[in-house]
């Protein structure tokens, strides 16, 4: 009880202004996390002896109270933080998102999210490599970008991620959003990657898509970085189930299937989804994305969901 406190403290503590307005029947200020305009979303990570509950939010263009502020982890985020504005001649200054994570007994995690999405892909990139360079990850990066042009296929940059972590622990993340991408399409944007598995990571795969080789709309794939490894250290793959099945009750079933495969018990997983969705599961869709990643851990299987705040989507969400 004292710990979820502390969570619930540090998640008002940690999210904007707009916390405090009224939701509404429509949203004042529509953003790109979900298909209605609502500006945040849970996920939860199950590997481990406990599962890691994760809170990621939209700022809206407000600040937001960073974690030790003056202290290692801002200064890193300082370092490529105006790589982001127009002060670096980008378009305009990129959404910020930012997440907390929390695993009992362990500390919270921050971290902060640069939404690309609404840029050329030229700033796209010519941002991309900036970020690195200041933060030292230059060749690193360079050495993962060759690799993935080697993949066909169509991709763009979506995000830029940062851990707020000791350094040692920090990741920096890039985010790729694939078009009509196939699941051995994405499984070779993932192998860019020093620790990645590709037949597992193909059996999971095909466990959440029904055994179709289509990874489905907008697939994502993250490659994450750390300091003093000269190429991607891991590669995490995002698939939107929605587009991979007919409700929550065949989602759940898939994503409860390759936990129990992965040595998870899915029981808490199934009463979760249960308590979250507005309805039946045969009718509801709430679990948006269903993440994958071989990095040395079995069950690293993450779980994200999207509430129907709004009555409809937003098509499309007006980025402006």
């Amino acid at each position: 009880m004292e710990q979820s406190v502390r969570t619930t403290r540090a998640l008002r503590a940690a999210l904007p202004r707009w916390a405090h307005d009224r939701i509404g029947l429509v949203p004042a200020h529509p953003s790109y996390v979900a298909e209605d305009g609502f500006p945040a979303e849970m996920s939860v990570n199950w590997s481990g002896g406990e599962p890691e509950l994760r809170i990621l939010f939209d700022s809206l263009g407000h600040d937001v109270v960073w974690p030790g502020d003056g202290g290692p982890v801002t200064r890193r985020l300082d370092r490529v933080h105006e790589t982001f504005t127009p002060r670096a001649g980008r378009p305009s200054p990129a959404p910020v998102w930012h997440s907390i994570a929390w695993r009992p007994p362990s500390r919270i995690v921050h971290k902060t999210y640069f939404g690309l999405y609404a840029w050329p892909h030229a700033h796209r990139e010519a941002a991309v490599a900036e970020a690195m360079d200041r933060l030292g990850m230059s060749a690193a990066w360079d050495d993962a970008r060759r690799r993935v042009e080697t993949v066909g296929g169509e991709r763009e940059i979506e995000f830029f991620a940062v851990d707020l972590a000791d350094e040692a622990d920090a990741r920096v993340k890039i985010y790729y959003r694939n078009h009509d991408a196939g699941l051995a399409e994405v499984n070779d944007v993932a192998s860019v990657a020093l620790s990645h598995d590709a037949a597992a990571a193909s059996a999971a795969y095909r466990t959440l898509t029904g055994g179709r080789p289509e990874a489905g709309e907008a697939a994502l794939s993250c490659l994450a970085f750390r300091s003093g490894v000269d190429r991607a250290a891991e590669s995490t793959t995002y698939l939107r189930l929605p587009d991979l099945t007919s409700s929550d009750e065949e989602a759940v079933e898939r994503t409860a299937e390759l936990l129990h495969r992965e040595g998870v018990d899915p029981g808490r997983f199934r009463l979760l989804t249960a308590a979250l969705a507005p309805g039946p599961l045969s009718g509801t869709r709430v679990l948006e994305l269903v993440s994958y990643r071989t990095a040395g851990r079995r069950g690293d299987v993450t779980t994200y969901f999207r509430f129907p705040v709004y009555d409809r989507a937003l098509a499309p969400v007006d980025l402006g």
